[in-house]
């Protein structure tokens, strides 16, 4: 039998192995040569579906029906046809939990795991952006819609809860009479344009310096020397073109530049979610 200093030599590093160079293994290290052995492995993670579950907070029916849409799908199965998954699975399940939480569909989730697989971050990071910059205008223009409703709903609630008329229901009874405030509280720019208008009124408000609660309930907004004043007075005017529940009036004095905000009681949630809190 060969001695263990036989069967276990060292080497003069580089070692030209297959056509390329390899580096030395770290000092104090030898590199077994013997017959059958493979120093360049490594051990691989792999998951069974139930910890995978576990891990990622997806139901193990839910990590089923993905693998049939073609989402994820486990690296290879047990004789026994068990699925086994590896720590790719895992890093793609963990993007699909990502664009879930940002209220990505499935059908946007297939197309960014389309650009996933050229395994290129880039790619994948701009298709990213532009689907999350598109629901951040979405969300912009519902959360105007909410409120525009939630005053509707108040002023409602308000004339619903006074004494009843006598007899039946008639036009003059609140079940049916419109009043005129929820009327007079609504925006008719259309929905397409609004994330643009938000937009402008976020860059034009980045120039506030201060908000003031004036006595008579206005929202005063006080601007820094530098804020274009015709841009300000023209985004004014076509606030109140559509929203004309609103009243503006934009003031230059000693004081600087400032647009005091006007709106019925209301209304007093769209002045604050658009003007900001003094």
């Amino acid at each position: 039998m060969p001695s263990a200093s036989a069967r276990t030599r060292r080497v003069d590093w580089p070692v030209r192995i297959g056509g390329t160079y390899n580096r030395a293994p770290r000092r104090g290290y030898e590199l077994d040569l013997q017959p059958g052995s493979n120093p360049y492995s490594r051990r691989m993670t792999t998951f069974t579906i139930g910890q995978v579950a576990e891990r990622t907070g997806f139901s193990t029916s839910a990590l089923r029906y993905y693998e049939e849409l073609g989402l994820v799908a486990p690296a290879t199965r047990t004789d026994a046809g068990y699925r086994i998954y590896d720590d790719q699975a895992m890093r793609r399940l963990a993007f699909i939990a990502r664009a879930k939480q940002l209220g990505c569909s499935l059908d946007e989730i297939t197309d960014l795991l389309g650009v996933w697989d050229g395994e290129e971050c880039g790619p994948v990071q701009r298709r990213f952006h532009e689907l999350v910059t598109d629901k951040l205008e979405a969300t912009h223009a519902r959360v105007t819609e909410l409120m525009t409703f939630a005053s509707q709903l108040r002023t409602a609630a308000a004339r619903l809860d006074a004494p009843p008329i006598d007899g039946p229901c008639d036009s003059e009874c609140a079940c049916l009479a419109e009043s005129e405030t929820m009327i007079q509280i609504a925006c008719t720019l259309p929905a397409d344009d609004v994330p643009e208008r938000l937009m402008h009124w976020e860059d034009v408000l980045d120039d506030a310096r201060a908000r003031v609660a004036m006595p008579d309930g206005r929202l005063r907004v006080e601007f820094a020397a530098g804020v274009d004043v015709a841009e300000l007075a023209s985004l004014a005017a076509a606030e109140q073109r559509c929203c004309g529940f609103f009243e503006f009036i934009l003031t230059i004095d000693a004081r600087g530049v400032a647009l005091e905000i006007g709106a019925p009681d209301d209304a007093s949630e769209l002045v604050t979610s658009l003007f900001g809190v003094a």
